[in-house]
């Protein structure tokens, strides 16, 4: 009950800070407060306002906020979010955008589970669904996940993954970012074993830690510091009765957001600052910059204890994957078996959460691919968000990624015989790179 305890009094901190934020915006708020020349009065109702807003969203699953898209036609068609895949931890969801012909590029995006929901990648979800088939992964918080429901580890994600994939047929096109791509790359490798039909045509792997080790920041060496016993003794709790996953053990997602905060404490302070200054003038809106950037970063998710434990364990301390070791249901993957899956690595010059050189290094464990299905992109001056985010993603990343998905879209040959796709694709294909460093 200790653990539980704690996280009721992590929820009740939060909803009293709610509430005094609320408070002060209403007292603020009167009419009679105005008839004063007190500028103390407004400020307090600006803080208000900020703080009310700021931890509600702490508890809020933000909204897709998708609603159409411009097609070739030049109309506007109405976009759909369509349960493909309904499971207990997580669906596997379409953008069904309607009136349109299925697009031949289909894209399954792996969203990353590490405490923000996947609509932490709307922006690239925009950018691509103009020419392509969008699915992605859409995690379930794990507050909200009945006990009864069993655990939930790093197998169980891969597995997922294995699924999902086999669902959308061997045409598919996968893009992980960040925390799944190197279990996106062990689900890839297990279907080399288990399902060669059924493998994607191109892997994108986006910023992830395929080997922390190679290049260790301050996150991804977070591990080699503290036991596992630390680890489970501080950031393990259970969920509190206010949920559906009372008693489940969690690494609750306002923990992971005071240590995404702590990063950048006084970039994070002065924002807040700025904001309530603007509020007060009344030069803030509710869709301003802030606030469409904080709506999404404050808005946090609990991930399974096991989840969180296996990775720190299995990925960052034990290096399963950069060594070529995981297990999965029993079964040692072996990802030199990925043969005909084009791999493509992307990375930012100036990410401080998983450095150039972690990402990478899984074109050096698909031993059994040939050079001329693997490719690399160095991304100059970009950050870990501005990979798959912001200008960069959508300036010079996006466009490489599709001309590589392009590329690599032709007929697969598998046991001998030829899979042809679905639909033809969108551009002609051409000889992809043949040495790991093309673009």
């Amino acid at each position: 009950m200790r653990f539980m305890a704690t996280y009721d009094f992590m929820e009740t901190l939060r909803t009293t800070n709610q509430w005094l934020g609320a408070s002060a915006q209403a007292l603020g708020s009167y009419p009679a407060a105005s008839m004063t020349a007190n500028p103390a009065l407004q400020w307090m109702a600006a803080w208000g306002e900020v703080t009310e807003r700021s931890f509600a969203r702490m508890a809020t699953k933000p909204d897709w906020g998708i609603y159409n898209v411009v097609g070739e036609d030049g109309r506007d068609h109405i976009v759909d979010v369509d349960i493909e895949v309904s499971k207990a931890f997580g669906d596997l969801i379409h953008f069904n955008v309607q009136g349109r012909d299925e697009m031949p590029r289909k894209v399954l995006i792996v969203a990353p589970m590490s405490g923000h929901y996947a609509t932490l990648l709307r922006s690239t979800v925009v950018s691509l669904l103009p020419d392509c088939e969008v699915y992605i992964t859409d995690w379930h918080n794990a507050r909200d996940i009945p006990v009864s429901e069993g655990k939930f580890d790093i197998e169980d994600y891969t597995l997922y993954l294995v699924e999902f994939m086999k669902y959308m047929g061997p045409q598919t096109h996968v893009i992980a970012v960040c925390q799944p791509a190197p279990l996106t790359l062990a689900a890839t490798a297990y279907l080399a074993e288990e399902d060669p039909a059924a493998q994607p045509r191109t892997l994108t792997l986006i910023g992830g830690p395929i080997d922390p080790d190679a290049t260790p920041t301050d996150v991804t060496d977070f591990g080699n510091r503290v036991t596992m016993g630390q680890l489970e003794q501080s950031m393990i709790q259970r969920v509190g009765f206010k949920y559906k996953g009372v008693g489940r053990k969690v690494y609750p997602g306002l923990l992971q957001l005071s240590s995404f905060i702590s990063m950048n404490a006084e970039t994070h302070a002065r924002a807040f600052s700025d904001q309530i200054s603007r509020v007060a003038k009344g030069e803030a809106g509710e869709h301003d910059k802030h606030n469409k950037f904080y709506d999404e970063y404050l808005s946090v998710m609990d991930m399974t204890a096991e989840f969180y434990l296996s990775t720190v364990d299995r990925i960052f301390k034990g290096l399963e994957i950069a060594k070529n070791e995981f297990v999965v249901a029993g079964k040692r993957i072996d990802i030199g078996k990925i043969t005909d899956v084009a791999v493509k690595t992307v990375e930012g010059e100036n990410d401080d959460i998983s450095a150039p050189g972690q990402c990478v290094a899984a074109l050096d464990l698909c031993t059994g691919l040939p050079d001329s299905k693997k490719a690399f992109h160095l991304e100059p001056g970009a950050g870990h968000y501005g990979i798959f985010a912001g200008k960069s993603w959508r300036n010079n990343i996006r466009p490489l990624v599709l001309n590589f998905i392009d590329q690599n879209s032709g007929p697969r040959s598998v046991g001998g015989t030829q899979a042809k796709p679905k639909t033809a694709p969108k551009a002609a294909a051409k000889p992809a790179p043949k040495n790991a460093k093309a673009s």
